[in-house]
C-alpha cells in the first residue's frame, strides 16, 4: 500500500490483517469492482436493481454541481443584499447534518448568515428559536428529499405561522426556500405558500450520499463556504476513486478504505471508532449516518462510534478498528494514536492539508461505503427497517388524537424522579441499569460479536445535558469495555436507527425521556390555527414507536423517564455504572 500512502495522504497499521485487506483488493481489481461502480452495475451489490440503479447520482454529482454554482450564488447575494442576518435550516438526517459540518466547522463569513440546523421535536428546542430568531431577518430552509418528513413539515408549519404572526401572509412566503426531490409533497406546499425559492435535487442521490448536492452546498453558501474550492477538492477525489485507477498497484483510496472497514468488520473488527482533530469534530456525525445507515442490515453492520472519549489501549475490546482524520498541524491525538498502533489495534489514518479537503472526504467516504457494502454482500443504498419506528408512531399519534393521550407502559420503579421501565424488576433506578447492562456478551471466537451501548437521548438539547449524557456514556465506556453511542431523539432515527434494528442485535439501548414543561403546538396547516397534536406529544409518541420497534425486533431496551432535573437524573445514572465492571459480561 506504500502508494496509497504516498499519493494519497493514507496510512494503516493493520498487523495480520493487511494480507485479508491485500485479498480483498486483487478481488475488487479482478472482477473490475470499481469499473462496475462507475458503470452503474447493480449487480456489484445484488441481483435486483431496486434502490441501486436510483441511488447513484452521488458518483457525478461534484461535476453537476460545479454547473449549479451561480444560481445558488444568484440567491445568496439577493438575500443578503435585502439584510437577511441569520437562516434556520429545518431538517433531518441527510438534510441536516453536512450543513451542520459546514456551519461548525468554516463558521460564518463576515456579511453572510449565521446557519442554525433544527433537528429536535423537543418544544424547548423548537420555541428557543422562535423566541432566537427575528423572522423579518431570517431564511427559513425547509429540506427534505422525500418532502414528508413529519418533522420537517411540522417545523415548517410552525415557522411559517410565527412569520405570518411578524410580518403577514403576503411576506411570509418570501422567508422561506426548499430543498427537496422533484415532486415531493414539500415542492407542492413551497408553490402553494409562495416559497421564495425551490432547489430541486437529483432525485437520484439518496440523503446520506448528498452532501455534494444542493442539500449540502445551498446552505454552507449561505455561511459564505467558497463552494468552488470545496469542489474542486471533491472532484480530484473523484479521479482517485475513478475505475482506471486500481486499488492494487494504484492509489484508489476509496476502495482501499471501503476494503478495510469491510474486511475488518467481517472479521469482528466491527465497532469503527472515529477520531478526529477538533477543528473538524462534526464531520464525525455525518460519517456516522452514512455508515450506520447504509451498512446496517440483512442481519449485519459496521458501528460507527462517533464522539466517544479516547482513551488509553486497555480500555478497548478486540472489536475495534480506529480510523483517525487529522487536520494538518494538529496533534491533539498523535500520542494516543501511537499508543493504540504500539498495543495492536487496527488503525487507519487520513490527513487533511486544511478545512476544505472536507470536500474530497465526503466523495471517499461515499465510496468506502459502496466498497464496503460490497464486501459485506449488503445494498448500501436502502434502509429497510427506517419505517417501523414511523408504523409504531403513527399508530400511537392516531390513538392518541382518538383518546386524548398516550398510552403509557407500567413502571418497574419509580424513585427520585426516576421512573424506569424495563423487562425485569429491580429494586431502584441504578439496580435496573447495572441488571440491563449485564445482559451484554463479550464476544468469542466462534463469531459471536461483543455488545454495544446506544444512549437514546429523547431529551431537549444543551450543552448541560450534552455534558451528563458525555459522562454516562463515559462510565459505560471505562466500566465495560463496549463500544457506546449517544443520539438525540428523533434525530437519530435519521441516522443510526436503521442499524438499530437492521445489524446483528447486539445492541443495549438506553433511552432517555424528559417531563415536557411547557408545550408547543405544531399546526394542522400552514397558515392556519387548528392544532390536533404537540411537538412534546409528537416527541413522546417516537420515543415509545422506537421502544416499540427495537422490541419487535428483538432488540433489549430499558427507558428512563426524568420526571425531575435532566441534569440531576443523568448524574445519578453515571454513578450507578461505576459499580459495573467488564468482568460482570455475559461469556
Amino acid at each position: 500500500m506504500a502508494g496509497i500512502e504516498e499519493l494519497s495522504g493514507c496510512s494503516a497499521s493493520l498487523g495480520h490483517y493487511q494480507s485479508a485487506l491485500e485479498s480483498a483488493l486483487m478481488e475488487i481489481r479482478d472482477k473490475g469492482i470499481l469499473s462496475r461502480i462507475w458503470l452503474h452495475d447493480y449487480t456489484v451489490w445484488k441481483p435486483d436493481p431496486a434502490e441501486i440503479t436510483n441511488r447513484l447520482g452521488w458518483l457525478h454529482v461534484s461535476e453537476m454541481m460545479m454547473e449549479m454554482l451561480p444560481s445558488i450564488r444568484s440567491i445568496v447575494e439577493e438575500i443578503r443584499h435585502e439584510g437577511y442576518t441569520h437562516a434556520l435550516l429545518m431538517g433531518m438526517g441527510g438534510s441536516s447534518l453536512s450543513p451542520e459540518v459546514f456551519r461548525f466547522t468554516f463558521g460564518v463569513k463576515d456579511g453572510y448568515l449565521d446557519l442554525s440546523v433544527l433537528d429536535s421535536t423537543a418544544p424547548g428546542a423548537v420555541a428557543a428559536f422562535s423566541e432566537k430568531l427575528d423572522p423579518s431577518k431570517t431564511l427559513y430552509i425547509a429540506s427534505t428529499k422525500s418532502g414528508g418528513t413529519v418533522e420537517t413539515q411540522s417545523f415548517l408549519k410552525y415557522f411559517f405561522n410565527r412569520t405570518i404572526d411578524a410580518l403577514g401572509p403576503q411576506k411570509a412566503g418570501e422567508h422561506f426556500i426548499a430543498i427537496t426531490d422533484p415532486g415531493s409533497g414539500l415542492e407542492t406546499m413551497a408553490e402553494m405558500l409562495n416559497f421564495r425559492k425551490i432547489f430541486l435535487n437529483d432525485p437520484n442521490i439518496g440523503g446520506r450520499y448528498s452532501a455534494l448536492s444542493y442539500f449540502g452546498l445551498v446552505p454552507a453558501a449561505l455561511i459564505g463556504v467558497d463552494l468552488t474550492t470545496l469542489l474542486d477538492r471533491a472532484a480530484t477525489m473523484v479521479c482517485n476513486n475513478e475505475g482506471c485507477n486500481c486499488p492494487v498497484g494504484g492509489d484508489n483510496s476509496g476502495a482501499w478504505l471501503g476494503a478495510i472497514i469491510g474486511e475488518l468488520a467481517n472479521a469482528g473488527r466491527d465497532k469503527l471508532t472515529l477520531v478526529l482533530s477538533p477543528p473538524i469534530f462534526h464531520f464525525g456525525a455525518w460519517v456516522e449516518q452514512l455508515i450506520a445507515e447504509s451498512t446496517g442490515k440483512e442481519g449485519k453492520g459496521i458501528l460507527p462510534v462517533d464522539g466517544e472519549a479516547l482513551l488509553s489501549s486497555d480500555a478497548y475490546a478486540d472489536d475495534r478498528i480506529f480510523v483517525y482524520l487529522r487536520l494538518k498541524g494538529d496533534v491533539t491525538y498523535d500520542e494516543k494514536i501511537k499508543g493504540l498502533k504500539k498495543a495492536g489495534y487496527p488503525v487507519v489514518q487520513i490527513n487533511l492539508q486544511d478545512i476544505y479537503d472536507l470536500g474530497a472526504e465526503f466523495f471517499r467516504w461515499e465510496m468506502a461505503t459502496a466498497v464496503a457494502g460490497y464486501r459485506l454482500g449488503i445494498n448500501p443504498f436502502d434502509q429497510p427497517n427506517v419505517e417501523s419506528a414511523k408504523v409504531v408512531t403513527r399508530q400511537m399519534l392516531s390513538a392518541y388524537q382518538k383518546d386524548g393521550e398516550l398510552h403509557e407502559l407500567t413502571p418497574t420503579v419509580k424513585s427520585g424522579g426516576i421512573v424506569v421501565y424495563a423487562d425485569q424488576p429491580a429494586e431502584t433506578p441504578e439496580k435496573a441499569l447495572n441488571t440491563f447492562l449485564s445482559q451484554a456478551q463479550a464476544g468469542d471466537k466462534l463469531g459471536r460479536r461483543r455488545s454495544y451501548v446506544a444512549l437514546q437521548a429523547y431529551l431537549t438539547p444543551s450543552s448541560e445535558t450534552d455534558e451528563g449524557l458525555s459522562l454516562l456514556r463515559k462510565g459505560i465506556q471505562a466500566g465495560t469495555k463496549m463500544a457506546t453511542t449517544t443520539g438525540y431523539g428523533p434525530r437519530f432515527l435519521h441516522s443510526t436507527g436503521q442499524l438499530h434494528k437492521g445489524d446483528g442485535g447486539h445492541g443495549l439501548f438506553i433511552q432517555v425521556t424528559e417531563r415536557i414543561h411547557k408545550d408547543e403546538a405544531i399546526p394542522d396547516k400552514a397558515g392556519e390555527r387548528a392544532s390536533s397534536v404537540s411537538f412534546g406529544v409528537l416527541k413522546m409518541a417516537q420515543a415509545l414507536g422506537d421502544r416499540q420497534a427495537l422490541i419487535d425486533a428483538g432488540r433489549k431496551v430499558i427507558r428512563f423517564h426524568l420526571e425531575e432535573e435532566v441534569k440531576d437524573g443523568l448524574s445519578r445514572l453515571a454513578e450507578a455504572v461505576k459499580e459495573i465492571s467488564s468482568d460482570q459480561l455475559q461469556r
